[in-house]
């Protein structure tokens, strides 16, 4: 009877991975053989682990294995599990279980150990030392995917699934954002993050780290990368605010993205709680008065300014990031009947951030006289050019060109003199420039990134990546843009 019991439990337990069973002491250990004949049935160039983690056939997460020879993903790989029926039926043996990392040969159920499979396991989870980390932006490394495509680490194409270029394009510019970049391509820096139990918000920081380890992998088999588990967890963390299939607004999802990362992340109110607010957060002081009814009299207007109601009140406030009012487009055509496209240089958009000039607000029953006043710059500004105007009706669009250098814009010149005196650097650079083209509500979204290592521009948009000469990029209608505080240097690179 103990034989029988023992055969009954080992019979049980074959469906199920070593790693995920109950230990029982009667099962006997997998063999393992560093000379499997099936290496060379491996095909990478099929291989693809930017997708969800689930099985081709019963749709389940748990214990899912990847064929190396098809690509596909199947659960199991004991007798009569969906990858084992695939290994007999079309004469695939090289599995690799997605979750432990380990590489099993089917039918034969035994693990391979063979270092050249270390490629497989790299682009499945990339990861980086801080060496490598440290030279990103002074070296600049060319690799090749296994088609023979060159491509640049940090510079490939992500896929478009169906409208999500507007999440592509604010992944494309994080993901070079130098101290976001570099904290999560060490995953040891956010593996441990606690959450309160019914907390998603977490798998939005693994996801995020794996993309941005992903586009950042000088290894890949593929010179694009898939956002798809990514996306995915936009679509569940933001409760299906923010879709795939429907195209959106970049600077919502942005402000929304930024937020639940600092969150996620256990970020409190202060500065320094979170890589996000670190990178990122300003303050200002918003002063707000009240202005008089329309209707009153100029007797009645000085006696109501004189009253605490109507006295000017300030806030502290502090911001991720910038929204600049463009000024209305013309009404009228030009004497060759065309449009005019208008035009404004950045400086006259930034000037709204002074302190000084006012701006009239509208509620329901009062109006208000608002003027903003920066007191404190982060070290990355990212700005937000208001071109849309939505109404009952429909949504309009303003076209109006800015006019700004790539280099040396000093944000200095609209702070105040104290405040100024407390900040070391107030010049910034160009970074990424996020554009919006076509109709309103039916564009499209491009987004150009600047490459430090070579110093050289990129347009992407979505799996196209193209060279684009600087001077190109003042003539598109920016809608974000992210601006990197220059650091010092030296003489060489002054006067080139």
């Amino acid at each position: 009877m103990g034989t029988e019991l023992k055969s009954e439990i080992k019979r049980k337990h074959e469906d199920f991975d070593e790693e995920d069973e109950p230990v029982v002491k009667t099962r006997e250990p997998i063999a393992k053989s560093r000379l499997c004949p099936y290496l060379d049935t491996i095909n990478r160039t099929v291989l693809d682990f930017d997708f969800e983690k689930l099985c081709s056939v019963s749709l389940t997460r748990i214990n899912v294995y990847a064929c190396l020879v098809c690509g596909k993903y199947f659960q199991g790989r004991g007798p009569s599990t969906h990858a084992y029926l695939h290994s007999v039926g079309e004469g695939h043996h090289v599995f690799l279980n997605l979750h432990t990392l380990r590489f099993y040969c089917l039918p034969d159920n035994y693990e391979i150990i063979d270092s050249s499979l270390d490629d497989i396991k790299y682009v499945l989870n990339p990861t980086f030392k801080k060496a490598n980390i440290a030279v990103l932006d002074v070296i600049d490394k060319v690799s090749r995917s296994c088609d023979g495509t060159l491509y640049r680490p940090g510079v490939v194409g992500l896929n478009n699934i169906k409208a999500n270029d507007y999440c592509n394009v604010v992944l494309q510019a994080l993901s070079h954002v130098v101290p976001l970049r570099d904290y999560f391509l060490r995953e040891e820096n956010y593996i441990g993050i606690k959450r309160p139990p019914g907390d998603n918000n977490v798998i939005l920081v693994q996801r995020f780290g794996e993309l941005i380890r992903k586009l950042w992998n000088p290894r890949n088999f593929k010179a694009h990368v898939s956002p798809h588990e990514m996306l995915q967890a936009v679509v569940l963390c933001s409760k299906k605010k923010f879709q795939i299939t429907s195209q959106g607004d970049p600077v919502e999802f942005l402000s929304w993205f930024l937020n639940a990362l600092h969150l996620a992340l256990n970020g409190t109110k202060k500065a320094t709680s979170s890589i996000i607010y670190k990178s990122f957060l300003g303050a200002m002081k918003i002063h707000s008065q009240r202005i008089p009814p329309i209707d009153a009299t100029d007797k009645e207007k000085d006696a109501l300014m004189l009253t605490p109601e109507y006295v000017e009140t300030f806030v502290d406030s502090p911001f991720l990031f910038l929204a600049a009012d463009l000024p209305p487009p013309p009404l009228f055509k030009d004497e060759f009947r065309e449009n005019i496209i208008p035009q404004v240089s950045l400086f006259a958009l930034l000037s709204q951030f002074n302190g000084v000039q006012q701006k009239e607000y509208k509620t329901y029953k009062e109006n208000f006289l608002k003027r903003f006043e920066l007191t404190k710059l982060p070290r990355y500004i990212i700005l937000n050019i208001k071109r849309f105007t939505k109404n009952t009706f429909f949504v309009e669009k303003n076209p109006t060109i800015i006019n700004f250098p790539i280099r040396g814009v000093d944000f200095g010149d609209i702070l105040g003199a104290e405040v100024r005196a407390k900040h070391n650097c107030t010049t910034y650079d160009l970074l990424a420039n996020i554009v919006h083209d076509g109709e309103p509500t039916k564009g499209t979204y491009r987004v150009h990134i600047l490459h430090k290592a070579t110093g050289k521009w990129f347009e992407m948009q979505d799996l196209h990546v193209t060279e684009i000469l600087p001077q190109m990029i003042t003539l598109t209608e920016a809608y974000i843009q992210i601006w990197e505080q220059s650091t010092e240097r030296s003489d060489v690179e002054m006067s080139n």
